[in-house]
């Protein structure tokens, strides 16, 4: 397993981290036993953020009395200084530490500042200089803002969403962070579900030596697989780059990701959801896709009031309202039994 150095931050760490979002849905029991056991399979970045209700309080009962022995990523999605010291406050005293050593901005509508106004970056000056954190980070899914964020060099880490599915001016983005001495922290390296080979993911992000995945991680076999990677990581094979080309070859473009940038929707549309759902139906196989509540949910659809809010929020300019019309339409071709797909 490659060791990688998270830029100018000088985080050296295995080149495959733990995810801690999907943990919020599993017991703490279930939770904190898989966060020691991906720590003794030899990983060692573990990233939550303070909008994962519990997730914080589960990885620091998981690593109490071994602040020393990981780092430790968390993310404040304040908007005001007032509420970024108190969701500071709050993640150092569930994490059980005095420091967190990447903290970052979440899910940031734009490129934050010194003297913008806000007082964000201000802030994260103020509470490095104290010792409370030890870099600043950030994490955007809006290619523009993430373009911003590292011509800007304010901040140490970018934390995107980046898979082998993803366009060339986001791969573009990890030459830009190397070029500026920034780590790069990836996100849905699976594409929220839609990317199926885990050795095929994994093949591909080791070819980047500035980027370091966090895989979503709520099951023990999930856990397994990538631990089993540790000792014999996946290399990008000529199989494993053909299957990357026939993947992007499908899906590359015109596809949802879903962010959930586009909701709420005034219509009730599960959109993040719903315009993806074609491709869920046969990428990630599941009879709850076909179940009275997602029926229900699909059905929605139907009252879209054509208003194009989600199309103008969409980070990948996508035609939302026009996706989410196929997906219906194909979605009651498997209802009637036209096509089959479980």
């Amino acid at each position: 397993m490659k060791t990688i150095r998270l830029g100018r931050t000088g985080v050296r760490v295995p080149q495959n981290a733990f995810g801690c979002l999907p943990i919020q849905r599993a017991s703490k029991d279930v939770a904190v036993k898989l966060l020691r056991e991906a720590y003794e399979g030899g990983m060692r970045f573990f990233d939550t953020a303070r909008a994962y209700t519990d997730s914080e309080e589960k990885v620091g009962e998981a690593f109490d009395g071994m602040r020393d022995k990981i780092y430790l990523a968390t993310k404040t999605a304040a908007k005001t200084p007032d509420a970024f010291w108190k969701d500071l406050e709050t993640s150092l005293k569930t994490l059980r530490t005095d420091y967190i050593d990447i903290y970052q901005l979440h899910n940031v509508p734009q490129c934050y500042r010194p003297g913008d106004g806000t007082g964000m970056y201000e802030c994260l000056v103020q509470a490095k200089e104290k010792g409370l954190i030890r870099h600043i980070g950030i994490t955007t899914h809006k290619l523009q803002v993430a373009q911003e964020i590292i011509a800007s060099g304010l901040y140490e880490t970018l934390q995107y969403p980046f898979s082998y599915l993803s366009s060339d001016k986001e791969t573009a983005l990890v030459q830009a962070c190397v070029e500026a001495d920034m780590g790069f922290i990836c996100m849905k390296a699976l594409a929220g579900g839609l990317v199926s080979r885990s050795d095929a993911a994994m093949a591909y992000m080791t070819q980047f030596d500035n980027l370091v995945p966090i895989w979503g991680i709520q099951r023990e076999r999930e856990l397994q697989e990538w631990l089993s990677y540790m000792d014999e990581t996946p290399a990008m094979t000529e199989e494993i780059a053909a299957f990357i080309k026939s993947e992007r070859d499908e899906l590359v473009g015109e596809f949802c990701r879903g962010c959930g940038y586009c909701i709420p929707c005034p219509a009730g549309i599960e959109i993040n959801n719903c315009a993806r759902m074609s491709l869920m139906l046969r990428r990630a196989p599941s009879a709850k896709w076909l179940s009275e509540e997602y029926q229900a949910k699909m059905a929605l659809i139907e009252k879209c009031i054509g208003c194009r809010q989600c199309a103008k929020r969409c980070p990948y300019e996508l035609d939302t309202p026009e996706l989410l019309k196929k997906n219906l339409a194909d979605y009651k071709r498997v209802l009637a039994g036209e096509i089959s797909v479980l």
